[in-house]
């Protein structure tokens, strides 16, 4: 310790080409290094103790990995996440856009809405859903009161499995997203909308064009992870008898009796499609944060020459 103060003020007192010229020698961690250490162990101990255990049936893993079945419960998982995000986004910007209208009326609604499906778990929506049939069991449209509607067919034949299982999580995602939007455009400066609005931008065509894409920058991180949140969450629709990733597994493992082979290849294939989307995610905050990296970089003092 009394060599490295006496190594500062030695630094301090010589001029800058001559202090860049004497060597800094970093601190050493050992408690640091000596616990990365023991974690590395760890690590190692418990990945090899995984796959020297014969339990797990490595054989049947790799055997039912690409299976027929496996492969379409992937593809229906897929399916189920791009659509219900997309719904969800859809009508989440619509109800942030609400939430933060001036109209008390349309404010409230939107608050109403947020509130319950927020406020209700996912999985007694999907069943909620499912079972609409036993309140409605004619979808109609129309005025109320005994007014004209216009009616669409059985709710039997319309809330399928599948649509019920679309219904329950678009709408669900719809209320996560609208606060994260709402958060986002928050976030714009106000007097973006000052210079918008002297550049005579109407209400629609500033948020288009100015307040959203602005927006994207804090708007991506939470929505990346509300993705990832939605491709796990499609498991629940397992309930419904919906032949998705999970489901297909059961199915597969109620007929062999590999519980555990069948689950580890769920799970792969989960991993798998995660890490693609954080990939992504990645990409994208890079994108919208270009020109807003708070952490500067570190640059190099250059060397002099001495003769």
């Amino acid at each position: 310790m009394q060599q490295q103060r006496s190594t500062l003020d030695t630094r301090r007192n010589l001029p800058a080409a001559a202090a860049d010229s004497i060597p800094v020698v970093p601190l050493r961690h050992p408690v640091r290094l000596a616990f990365a250490v023991v974690l590395i162990l760890v690590a190692f101990g418990a990945a090899w103790d995984v796959a020297a255990n014969q339990r797990y049936r490595w054989d049947v893993v790799i055997s039912y990995l690409f299976a027929p079945q496996v492969m379409t419960g992937a593809g229906l998982t897929i399916l189920l996440t791009v659509v219900s995000m997309t719904a969800g986004i859809a009508l989440g910007t619509v109800l942030a856009i609400m939430r933060l209208s001036a109209n008390p009326i349309v404010s409230t609604i939107s608050r109403g809405y947020i509130w319950f499906f927020r406020g209700t778990p996912l999985l007694v929506q999907l069943i909620f859903w499912y079972n609409i049939a036993a309140l409605y069991p004619v979808i109609a449209f129309g005025l109320p009161f005994g007014g004209p509607s216009l009616v669409l067919g059985s709710a039997n034949v319309l809330i399928t499995p599948l649509s019920a299982a679309l219904l329950g999580l678009s709408l669900n995602e719809a209320a996560y997203m609208a606060e994260i939007i709402r958060g986002g455009i928050g976030s714009v400066d106000k007097g973006q909308y000052e210079a918008a609005r002297a550049l005579g931008m109407g209400g629609g065509k500033l948020m288009r064009r100015v307040i959203l894409p602005q927006a994207m920058r804090v708007v991506v991180p939470p929505t990346g992870n509300q993705v990832i949140s939605m491709l796990k969450g499609t498991a629940l629709v397992s309930v419904l008898a919906i032949s998705d990733l999970l489901y297909s597994a059961q199915i597969i493992y109620a007929s062999n009796y590999q519980t555990i082979p069948l689950l580890i290849v769920a799970s792969l294939w989960y991993l798998l499609m995660t890490t693609i989307l954080s990939f992504f995610q990645t990409k994208l905050e890079r994108r919208y944060g270009r020109g807003f990296d708070a952490t500067p970089r570190r640059t190099r003092s250059p060397k002099t020459r001495t003769a």
